[in-house]
């Protein structure tokens, strides 16, 4: 009966299968869930820096915005 039971089980797609696919489904979302959990805490230094870091702050804006002090001379090399 055990026997039949296990066969019942690992052949119906309600049964050990299904079991097995949803353990794959939380292993890949408790994964997603850790990187995003890193890229918020690497987003949060970030925020922490610009609010409290001068330098930080100058930093973004020469990357992202192209801002340059006056009397610098700015090569673009491509």
């Amino acid at each position: 009966m055990a026997a039949v039971l296990t066969l019942v089980s690992a052949v119906d797609a309600k049964g050990f299968r299904r079991y097995l696919r949803l353990r794959q489904d939380v292993e890949a979302i408790q994964e997603r869930n850790r990187v995003l959990s890193e890229q918020n805490a690497t987003l949060l230094r970030e925020i922490n820096a610009l609010r409290n870091d001068p330098a930080a702050l100058e930093r973004a804006a020469r990357e992202e915005l192209g801002y340059v002090k006056p009397g610098e001379l700015v090569f673009h090399l491509e």
